[in-house]
């Protein structure tokens, strides 16, 4: 039986929801998109997640699939070709993806949320949502150190002087020799999708402060080919649409096949706590908001726990193990 077409479950400014808009348009899929608040409360959110409530997650049936490292692992696994691995390189691409997602992400973003850029984000929306969103990410952020924009503009100018070098890196070492078009080949990789959101949101988000990408105009000229990937085609949905058909999965025992994965569903115990436990799960930081819910499963890759909601059902939900606390409840 052929799988449901995906829900992503997203709002449009969130650069880690661009990033799998983008690699969706990269996998040629068609999805459904269900615009998700910005800020708490998300009660068709939790419904799903149990408890997490960051910005994007993926939803197949009764399976929610949480932070965009799994996501990138179920869109490849479900749609092999073109691969987010084009000229093998696995392994890189995957560690050059993390320090992306965690290093880079967060010196653009000490860098975008100065306050010109604040005010190019919230042009047009009302005083006391603005307060709401600062007052949430806030919470979500509580324990982290915030890199300020000073520190931020250089360390971000910093990566783009990197990422520049690697653009301009061939494979022969004769001078002269044509760039690579994308950081690790010819092709797009995971690697570049993990960069990208970022860079997209100085470019497109706070465009009165993009000027810091003229200091890397390779950079800019890779942004403009990523672009143009698109996001495949997207279907306008709701979040009732896709709670419903959590509850119509459940209630059918149709299962997204997780061998997928290629863990094979060996248990891999590193706390001690037994398959069946009551467990929470939370991010290590920023958005640690924890799901609770009954363990299902723990391989090399990902945990599984199972929560039952009254409207949606009961639901698989998914987290990578890379990033995230699991805890006897």
């Amino acid at each position: 039986m052929p799988l449901p077409t995906p829900y992503l479950h997203h709002y449009p400014m969130s650069p880690f929801a661009e990033k799998v808009r983008l690699m969706l348009g990269h996998k040629q899929m068609t999805w459904k998109s269900v615009i998700v608040p910005t800020v708490a409360p998300k009660p068709d959110v939790v419904a799903l997640t149990g408890g997490y409530r960051k910005t994007p997650f993926l939803q197949i049936g009764n399976d929610v699939f949480c932070d965009t490292s799994l996501i990138a692992d179920v869109l490849e696994h479900i749609a092999p070709t073109p691969s987010f691995y084009p000229q093998g390189q696995r392994g890189l691409h995957r560690a050059l993806a993390q320090w992306a997602d965690h290093q880079l992400f967060w010196a653009a973003m000490g860098y975008n949320f100065q306050p010109k850029g604040l005010a190019q984000v919230f042009e047009g929306v009302p005083a006391d949502a603005v307060k709401a969103f600062g007052a949430d990410r806030g919470a979500m952020s509580t324990g982290m150190t915030r890199i300020r924009p000073a520190d931020g503009a250089a360390a971000y100018k910093s990566y783009l002087r990197r990422l520049a070098d690697m653009l301009h890196e061939s494979a022969g070492q004769g001078g002269g020799a044509p760039h690579p078009p994308f950081l690790l080949g010819n092709a797009p990789g995971l690697a570049d999708f993990a960069v990208y959101h970022s860079v997209w949101f100085t470019q497109y988000r706070v465009p009165a402060l993009a000027g810091i990408l003229d200091t890397a105009p390779a950079v800019k000229d890779w942004l403009a080919r990523m672009v143009a990937i698109g996001h495949g085609e997207m279907l306008r949905s709701r979040a009732s649409e896709a709670i419903a058909e959590s509850a119509v999965a459940s209630i059918s025992g149709i299962r997204f096949d997780l061998e997928i994965f290629g863990d094979a569903e060996v248990f891999q115990d590193e706390h001690g706590i037994e398959l069946g436990s009551a467990v929470t799960i939370a991010a290590e930081s920023f958005g640690t908001e924890p799901t609770q819910g009954t363990l299902l499963s723990a391989t090399r890759t990902r945990y599984t726990v199972q929560h039952t909601d009254e409207r949606a059902g009961t639901v698989r939900v998914h987290f990578p193990r890379v990033g995230y606390v699991l805890k006897a409840a």
